[in-house]
């Protein structure tokens, strides 16, 4: 399946949830934001969220510093 991730075209496997979305980028889940269709997903829903064709994602990662 086609999606929109961080602005770019993404093909993904079907049936893909966030977390293993994320856990395939190598991203912990604790470290992220994510957006699906402009929405913000809840952390504790990223394993039941399914991506689906034609989503636009957006993941935001939390970056310390000062």
């Amino acid at each position: 399946m086609i999606v929109r991730l961080n602005g770019k075209e993404a093909e993904l496997t079907a049936n893909i949830t966030i977390l293993e979305l994320l856990e395939s980028k190598n991203l912990a889940p604790e470290t992220v934001v994510v957006e699906v269709n402009m929405e913000i997903i809840p952390a504790e829903s990223y394993g039941s969220t399914k991506i689906n064709d034609g989503d636009h994602l957006e993941i935001l990662r939390f970056v310390g510093g000062g």
